[in-house]
């Protein structure tokens, strides 16, 4: 996974379309504790939940607080999808207050400047602004947001150019309020966006028209965990395990911190670390796939294609229809040569949809010549997400653990 292209993976209903351990199973063993509230922990729930109005499969959400800088100005969201294939906060314009009004981020004549996020089913395009935002008892002040909205400029033709879908900025066509992008890396884009020839990812907008722009690496998207005064090193995503059949939803905790504080531990848990694109090796049937990656945004188990697999695609939907479900194994390795065996499953996507059920464990669909180890793979495991640069009792990140 690249640093600026995650696959977030969520959509209208319970059809999802998208792009396209220490254990040995699909979802864990389910001995992995949740850890209760506490100043670090935010509470996130998945499924059939109030906070998946669009009724999401395979989506975990929480809720934060985003206030006008320096002010008790505020506004809590919820439904605001848990994404460790991205980075940075973005929150539909339409779930905002009338009158909440984030300071504009600007550029040095003074136009506005906004950012086109590519994800691997859409692309969302608004302003960049400024917010505190705390979630728990953490808060990260003077935060560079996306705030989506279609009506802050006409999208310039370098972002529908490389856009893998279509522009989601509604509830309906994002599947969620906004995203907490919570991965590997501090900013959304980095150095490639703050050299000149950066990608068509920021841009300056005057009255005659949007155009690509660098953007400093302080000014672009951040991580928002980073800017934490303490627990700022990574965080936990903690999920209980999901049976093979499925469940309508389920509780857990976002654990913010690695090694800082008691709950937040990594109680031998094994560490990949991970390339210059944050992503790591899966081996299957032998074969090393180099591009592999844990992305809780993703609603599926989205691996290789048709021909290596053997399983064919549905007719109506972009996931795997075999006949029977078919059981497979992998193996996970870091760049540390460090390696945990996996094994999974992968299910009748027509069968599964057609259910009753929100949490789908082996819901599973195409992503040709890589692992998108999505949201069924955290069920029952803790998953270790460390920022890069940062150190931790693991050692410096990025690094996924489990």
């Amino acid at each position: 996974m690249s640093r600026w292209l995650s696959c977030v993976l969520i959509g209208v209903a319970i059809w999802v379309l998208g792009c396209g351990g220490n254990n040995n199973s699909t979802t864990g063993t389910g001995n992995n504790p949740i850890a209760p509230a506490a100043n670090n922990v935010a509470a996130i729930a998945a499924g059939n939940v109030a906070s998946n109005p669009e009724g999401v499969v395979n989506a975990a959400f929480t809720s934060a607080t985003i206030c006008l800088p320096g002010t008790s100005n505020c506004a809590t969201l919820d439904g605001l999808l848990v994404d460790t294939g991205s980075t940075g906060m973005r929150v539909l314009a339409s779930v905002l207050p009338a009158g909440f009004s984030l300071p504009q981020q600007t550029d040095s004549n003074g136009n506005p400047i906004g950012e086109c996020a590519q994800f691997g089913d859409g692309f969302t395009w608004g302003p960049v602004q400024t917010a505190d935002m705390t979630i728990a008892g953490e808060k990260a002040s003077s935060l560079p947001i996306q705030v989506i909205n279609p009506n802050f400029a006409p999208v310039p033709t370098e972002c529908t150019a490389n856009a893998l879908g279509p522009q989601e900025d509604t509830l309906a066509t994002l599947g969620a309020n906004g995203i907490l992008g919570v991965g590997d890396f501090l900013q959304d884009c980095g150095p490639a966006c703050a050299a000149s020839g950066a990608p068509g990812a920021y841009f300056t907008c005057p009255a005659s028209g949007c155009v690509a722009t660098t953007e400093s690496l302080t000014q672009q998207v951040q991580h928002p965990v980073a800017l934490f005064a303490t627990d700022n090193n990574g965080v936990i995503v903690e999920l209980p395990s999901v049976g093979s059949g499925g469940a309508v939803s389920v509780n857990g905790s976002l654990v913010f911190g690695i090694g800082t504080q008691s709950n937040n531990g990594l109680n031998g848990a094994t560490v990949l670390t991970l390339d210059a694109n944050g992503n790591f090796t899966t081996v299957f049937k032998g074969t090393p796939f180099s591009g592999s990656f844990v992305d809780s945004g993703s609603n599926g188990l989205f691996f290789l294609d048709s021909t290596t697999t053997g399983m064919p695609v549905c007719t109506d939907v972009a996931f795997y229809c075999p006949g029977s479900t078919q059981n497979f194994s992998a193996t996970n390795q870091g760049a540390n040569g460090q390696s945990t065996s996996i094994s999974f499953s992968a299910g009748n996507a027509d069968t599964l949809l057609s259910g009753s059920n929100f949490l789908l464990p082996t819901l599973a669909a195409p992503n040709s010549g890589s692992f998108d180890w999505g949201l069924p793979f955290f069920y029952g495991r803790n998953i270790f997400v460390a920022i890069e640069g940062k150190s931790t009792p693991g050692g410096t990140g990025p690094y996924t653990a489990y």
